[in-house]
């Protein structure tokens, strides 16, 4: 046992002892395939200076543009390794070894290596397929055996312990159902299968990839129009704020507005630079006949657009206007409520018995009190339970159930006639235009 270590170290030590400078003179001398000093006519105990002089000689000899021969590049290529390996006395050295004992033999690791190392690509490739296509197919057997003597072990120790009759008839079953090794489940079938599965599964792919982009780009459009929809409903929110906190003031002056206060018009032309609304068929109050009886009289017959001034400056229209004045005159401007007591007509109400007549228009009414009247009016609908009138007196200061009640049936009449006096005119107005068409038919 220690003779063939020893041998064995030798060999290694040996195959060891080879270097790059061997490797080169084995080379060119299985290239070159003839004598080195005899190719460059010297020698072998020739001098440096002797190996140049021939080496030049011969390099005007055979340099391809002075050598007709076909083979005049591999003649001068010799020469040149030639050449290398003689004038380095190193390399000279390994080469006269190598003309007394030869080149090494084929068996040794020198060998192969000098050979192999010589293979191109595609020929390695090849020889490491088949190596590898061997290795896993033994690989592949060497798993199965294992897995069979490992079912058989298991199998085997279950049986011994139930002993059951027909377990052997079950156990080859089982070992048969084992998947065996093939031979296409190697490379050379793995690989066509891999490229045609890659083959099929790209039309698959480009499918797949088309619909995640568009689905991405559907999802980019609804982000995107969500962003723009939250965006103008954020800028509509901004401005809605902005016109509500612009127009405070005008809407709380609108509401006054809506009862006819001279002083609330002028105080909304004031603040918000601009006409009051003008609402038409809305209840007069004492305060709005005081002052168009005071209008009136600053703008008397005669004066230009005399009504239409009368009207801006109450913020009402101008056939409301003048019909409510020509009340007044027929009255001679005198408000109702501070004209003498008349007797009137008073619609008892149920259960109720009056002592004492009332004036027509429930007394003098302030601006408070008309608009405690109109929440009452529409709090306390027609047809609720309970005494409706006393309902409304009481939200009412100041004022009694048969004031409230004379009030409204006086603010009735006025808009009653009001809206008679309206249709009265559109009516004459449309048999003037009718009229107008009439004679201008007899005419043309």
């Amino acid at each position: 046992m220690r003779f063939i270590i020893l041998v064995f170290l030798a060999y290694a030590a040996s195959a060891a002892a080879w270097d790059d400078d061997d490797f080169e003179v084995f080379d060119v001398v299985e290239e070159v395939n003839q004598n080195f000093y005899e190719l460059l006519g010297v020698t072998q105990e020739a001098s440096q200076q002797e190996i140049k002089s021939a080496f030049k000689k011969l390099t005007l000899k055979l340099h391809p543009d002075k050598n007709s021969a076909p083979d005049a590049d591999v003649q001068f290529r010799n020469l040149v390794s030639v050449h290398n390996i003689l004038k380095d006395p190193g390399k000279r050295e390994k080469y006269n070894e190598v003309l007394k004992n030869g080149l090494p033999n084929w068996r040794s690791a020198v060998y192969y290596y000098r050979h192999v190392r010589k293979m191109g690509l595609a020929e390695g490739s090849v020889i490491l397929f088949i190596i590898i296509t061997f290795g896993q197919y033994a690989v592949g057997w060497a798993a199965y055996v294992e897995k069979k003597f490992t079912a058989e072990q298991i199998l085997n120790s279950r049986g011994k312990k139930l002993k059951k009759s027909g377990f052997d008839t079950g156990l080859a079953e089982i070992l048969e159902k084992l998947p065996k090794p093939s031979i296409k489940d190697t490379l050379p079938f793995q690989i066509p299968r891999f490229l045609w599965w890659i083959v099929t599964a790209i039309p698959r792919g480009i499918v797949e990839l088309k619909r995640q982009m568009k689905e991405r780009e559907e999802e980019a459009k609804r982000q995107k129009k969500k962003e723009e929809e939250e965006r103008l409903r954020a800028e509509r929110e901004a401005a809605a704020a902005e016109a509500r906190a612009a127009s405070g003031v005008c809407t709380f002056l609108a509401i006054f507005v809506r009862y006819r206060s001279s002083r609330c018009t002028l105080l909304y032309k004031t603040f918000c630079c601009e006409t009051p609304p003008v609402v038409t068929g809305g209840l007069w109050t004492d305060e709005d006949l005081a002052e168009l009886v005071r209008l009136v009289k600053k703008y008397p017959g005669g004066t230009p657009e005399r009504w239409e001034r009368i009207a801006a400056a109450m913020g009402r229209g101008v056939p409301e206007v003048t019909h409510v004045a020509a009340r007044l005159k027929d009255n001679c401007y005198k408000i109702p409520g501070q004209e003498p007591p008349e007797e009137a007509v008073i619609e008892p109400p149920k259960k109720v018995k009056t002592r004492k007549t009332e004036e027509g228009g429930g007394g003098s009414w302030s601006q408070s009190q008309q608009r405690a009247l109109e929440t009452a009016l529409a709090k306390h609908p027609k047809g609720g339970a309970g005494d409706r009138w006393q309902k409304i007196a009481a939200a009412v200061p100041g004022k009694t159930k048969e004031e409230c009640m004379q009030r409204c049936k006086y603010l009735s009449d006025v808009v009653r006639k009001q809206k008679q006096k309206e249709e009265e005119e559109r009516e004459a107005q449309k048999e003037e235009t009718s009229d107008a068409q009439k004679d201008e038919e007899i005419t043309s």
